[in-house]
């Protein structure tokens, strides 16, 4: 398999172009420009700090429709208990950083300095969000990813207290429910996301989606912590 490298030109190959376990390409950098145009293109970056900048189109990837998540008893019963306060965009790099130092099984992380410094970048620009889960003053939990159209491209979440995570992340996707989005880009599938309600498309079910739904309606640009009265109400 021939992998492509990129050069300066913001250009990815069409993503059919991804080999057998979804490697597109291979370089470039991790501006702002170039990760838009990424996640645009239905790519995304995914490597160790010791890689070269690695871009993946899986042949399968995981979603969330959002009108199909899955909250189960025992989850409902979470959500009853209001035990966490949710919040958006209240402190982006604390829990990039929360996501950078979560346990991972021995493994190392893949949120390097370097992405921590790309996705705050994209916050300021008012195209990456977090989802915090507080007890009292201590940040307990969340996740953050990036939203372009109504498309939300979910990155990574981390949690301290019990289901955190999961109440910041069914918080979201309830209102993004109620705000016309598509399915979540969950990118991987994991037994986490799949309890939630994730499954895997095919490439082309996800491209068909992405396209749809990048034009379904304006970016919600800038911070979402206006939101937060609606998103708890759906809570």
């Amino acid at each position: 398999m021939k992998v492509h490298v990129l050069d300066a030109d913001l250009q990815f190959p069409p993503v059919q172009a991804a080999g057998e376990h979804g490697l597109l390409a291979v370089g470039g950098d991790l501006s702002s420009a170039r990760l838009l145009a990424a996640y645009e293109h239905g790519a995304f970056p995914w490597f160790m700090e010791e890689d070269p900048i690695l871009w993946w189109a899986p042949s399968e990837r995981a979603v969330l429709p959002v009108h199909e998540l899955k909250v189960s008893k025992s989850m409902r019963n979470e959500l009853n208990r209001r035990r966490y306060r949710i919040t958006l965009d209240r402190n982006f790099e604390s829990v990039v950083r929360g996501c950078q130092h979560a346990p991972r099984d021995g493994e190392g992380t893949w949120i390097s300095e370097d992405i921590v410094t790309a996705y705050v970048e994209l916050h300021q620009l008012g195209l990456a969000h977090s989802v915090e889960a507080w007890q009292g003053d201590e940040l307990v939990g969340g996740l953050y990813g990036v939203s372009l159209g109504r498309m939300f491209f979910g990155e990574s979440m981390f949690s301290k207290a019990t289901n955190a995570s999961k109440v910041a992340f069914v918080h979201l996707v309830r209102w993004l429910a109620l705000r016309g989005f598509g399915p979540v880009d969950c990118q991987i599938i994991n037994p986490h996301l799949e309890s939630l309600g994730a499954k895997l498309w095919d490439r082309e079910a996800f491209q068909t989606q992405l396209t749809h739904f990048l034009h379904a309606g304006p970016t919600l640009k800038g911070p979402w912590t206006p939101y937060e009265s609606e998103l708890n109400r759906r809570g």
